[in-house]
């Protein structure tokens, strides 16, 4: 038999010689199996909170592996595990099955008959978890292989204990790095914009929102693509009690329905293929501030649940994750859609509904107020020009205000500002003409002549502009120039929207025409 002190320097050596627990697991193997008959190794934790052993890490002869493998005890076993005194801290087994907490592991890696020592890890008092030696076949083991084994119990329990914390810290740092991208990208996003027509057109959605501010209530903004609804959701949060907390935003149509769940609710590592760190979720990063979930029609079935549970429980549960974690949220909510016709048709859970519209508001179309448009205009103007370097504020051409007051905006607020932008360009800092970009058809709306020349129904005229923005970009949807550009789209809706207006795109557009 070796000497005892040269297998416990030898062994400590190798358990405390990384702090990738795997890798120092394997070191430690490769010593081992020349002294005493193994296998293979296996270390545990014990996760007091929920009740379950996790093995961390095993290896054999193939190398290390970490795992992430949670065992769920029964609240007996619980009892055991946790009376660090009164259970020997070596044990020694020939037979895996003859131990409950034993034969709940073997079955779960499907072990053959093996012999085991377990070496109970137990600091200051506290059962941390085990190290276990197995070898193949019953009778492998004697009492002085068990006395070599309970030397290191200490070293083992310390090396475990650095790992974990390392691996704490590298979560924390993932999750700070995590955290820095998203809000440096938010950073980039313009924050703060003027609320224009406040004072007119939107005079009564700004008293819905002072009253509704202050409140924890779910609001619902309701309007077409276009009308603003984000900027009232800024508005919102800003004048609420949570605007020292975050507002995050999320487009629920620009999310693909495969990874709708890890976006709004984070994933544990390991959760799927890919999920090389955990993430958190949109939800979490909105812990004690305000959630905006724009298109909010657009969520699948199953994200509709898991959202529902947000609402009644204050909850939420990463992919692959075994607890909820809790969270301190406003929702604001918003739609282009009938939420209630989605409701009635079953494409949008009902009780979900009457929880997000506990205080809705209705954002008007540009069309019904069109006394904000020459404010609107003055506004993009002075934005766009100082967006895109011009020394100075172009003029407008004489009648270019009674063409813009006389166009339908179909795109509303955004459709003002993308139209803006691009009559800057075409200006080359001289004044400002609109013939070219919103076309001599839309001059007169609501004249005599245009009334027997252009559809009167919403669906029409707003296809017709599509059709017309499409002609302009050469059938060319997303990307630079592309037609949702123009709209001040997100592709995915504006290909959404296409479809309902059974508008031709892709090879459809080509063989149609």
């Amino acid at each position: 038999m070796i000497d005892e002190k040269t297998f416990f320097s030898e062994t400590t050596l190798r358990i405390c010689g990384s702090l990738d627990i795997e890798k120092a697991l394997f070191n430690c193997f490769l010593y081992v199996r020349d002294v005493i008959p193994v296998d293979e190794l296996n270390l545990a934790v014990y996760d007091s909170a929920l009740g379950a052993l996790e093995i961390v890490a095993t290896a054999d002869r193939n190398g290390g592996l970490a795992r992430s493998d949670k065992i769920m005890m029964p609240p007996h076993l619980r009892v055991q595990l946790e009376s660090a005194i009164k259970y020997p801290r070596v044990r020694m087994m020939d037979d895996i099955f003859q131990d409950e907490i034993v034969r709940l592991v073997a079955q779960k890696y499907g072990w053959p008959d093996s012999s085991i020592i377990i070496g109970r890890l137990i600091v200051e008092g506290k059962f941390l978890g085990s190290l276990v030696t197995r070898a193949i076949g019953k009778g492998r083991y004697t009492e002085d292989h068990a006395r070599l084994w309970s030397l290191v119990n200490e070293p083992v329990a310390i090396a475990l204990t650095n790992s974990r914390r390392y691996l704490q810290l590298m979560v924390l740092n993932e999750l700070f790095a995590d955290d820095s991208k998203y809000f440096q990208e938010e950073l980039r996003k313009p924050f703060g914009e003027e609320i224009v027509g406040s004072q007119f057109g939107l005079r009564e959605v700004m008293n819905h929102v002072t009253r509704v501010a202050s409140l924890p209530s779910p609001v619902l903004l309701v309007g077409e693509t276009g009308t603003g609804k984000e900027v009232i959701a800024n508005a919102i949060h800003n004048l609420s009690s949570r605007n020292n907390g975050p507002l995050i935003k999320v487009n629920c149509g620009a999310i693909p329905e495969s990874l709708i769940d890890s976006e709004l609710f984070g994933h544990e590592k390991g959760a799927f293929t890919g999920a090389f760190m955990q993430k958190r979720g949109r939800f979490e990063r909105a812990h004690g501030g305000t959630i905006f979930l724009d298109e909010v029609g657009e969520l699948p079935p199953q994200a509709q649940v898991r959202l529902l549970r947000v609402l009644q429980e204050k909850e939420i549960e990463r992919v692959g994750g075994a607890h909820p974690v809790k969270v301190d949220i406003r929702i604001i909510s918003a739609t282009h859609k009938n939420l209630e016709q989605q409701v009635v048709r079953g494409l949008f859970r009902d009780d979900l509904y009457y929880r997000l519209s506990v205080f809705p508001i209705r954002i008007p179309p540009l069309r019904e107020r069109k006394a904000d448009i020459p404010a609107l205009v003055e506004f993009f103007i002075r934005k766009k020009a100082k967006e895109i370097g011009l020394q100075s504020i172009p003029q407008l051409t004489p009648g270019a205000m009674d063409q813009l007051m006389a166009y339908y905006w179909p795109g509303n607020v955004r459709e003002v500002g993308n139209v803006v932008e691009r009559a800057l360009i075409l200006s080359g800092g001289s004044i400002l003409r609109f013939d070219d970009i919103l076309g001599p058809r839309h001059k007169l709306f609501g004249s005599e002549d245009q009334l027997t020349e252009e559809p009167l129904q919403l669906n029409e005229v707003e296809a017709n502009h599509i059709l017309k923005v499409l002609k302009m970009t050469g059938g060319r949807v997303e990307g630079k120039k592309g037609a949702a550009q123009l709209l001040g789209m997100h592709p995915g809706t504006l290909r959404h929207r296409m479809k309902k207006l059974k508008v031709p795109f892709g090879r459809a557009s080509k063989i149609s025409r």
